[in-house]
């Protein structure tokens, strides 16, 4: 009879398995309510030795929610190729995957708190969403935004976010509807704003001008028109 043996683990190994533990638990349950003492059990090591890999129970939080935060940040990304209301609804269906898979520690790191809410996870935060706003203007094709364009985009990004945390309160609308209505959200405020400036409609019109009628954007213009009448 043979009896198993742990295999021991390089420094930079345990602490990325450390990582993931910690990213396990928190999205089933918020960073403030997760201790260091189950995270240690759930990764089979003592607590001593959690904090012989971070030195606080901080450094872990925010070496977790860095990881995290890349992953979102990364969801972000999408080939430029086809019409760009395709692309933004692929965009907004890897955001809800990453918000479905983690709850509440998104909604944690988005809201703030005790554990999350040092300068480093703000740092964070504020780099998820300047990722965001840099990928969809790529997609514009456009590097220097007038202020119309940037606030339509931050606009836009702050309202995905804030729409994501309110379905999270009890998922009370399909997450596909939500993902297509956040694609047409981008529209609408692209086209008020558009109404307003000039050098806008002339930056959009190349860019919207190619959308599909069966697209989302298409989509919403045919339910404009059908409310109006």
């Amino acid at each position: 009879m043979t009896t198993g043996v742990r295999r021991r683990m390089g420094v930079e190994e345990r602490r990325q398995q450390l990582i993931g533990v910690a990213l396990e638990l928190f999205a089933r349950r918020s960073p403030d309510e997760v201790s260091i003492d189950e995270i240690a059990a759930a990764a089979g090591i003592s607590r001593p030795l959690v904090y012989h890999y971070f030195p606080g129970k901080l450094s872990l939080y925010e070496a977790a929610l860095k990881r995290a935060a890349q992953d979102l940040a990364g969801r972000f990304a999408e080939p430029h190729t086809g019409p760009l209301g395709a692309r933004l609804l692929r965009v907004m269906r890897r955001f809800f995957d990453f918000v479905d898979e983690h709850g509440p520690g998104f909604s944690a790191l988005m809201r703030g708190g005790p554990a999350v809410g040092s300068s480093t996870t703000n740092a964070l935060v504020d780099s998820v969403r300047q990722a965001a706003y840099e990928q969809i203007l790529s997609h514009l094709g456009i590097s220097d935004p007038p202020a119309r364009l940037e606030l339509v985009v931050r606009s836009w990004i702050s309202l995905a976010e804030s729409t994501a945390l309110i379905w999270l309160d009890g998922r009370r609308i399909p997450r596909e509807e939500l993902e297509v209505q956040l694609v047409q959200d981008f529209a609408a405020l692209a086209a008020v704003s558009a109404a307003h400036d000039a050098e806008l409609r002339t930056l959009l019109r190349p860019v919207l001008g190619d959308e599909p009628a069966d697209g989302p954007f298409g989509a919403l213009a045919a339910r404009l028109i059908a409310l109006a009448s």
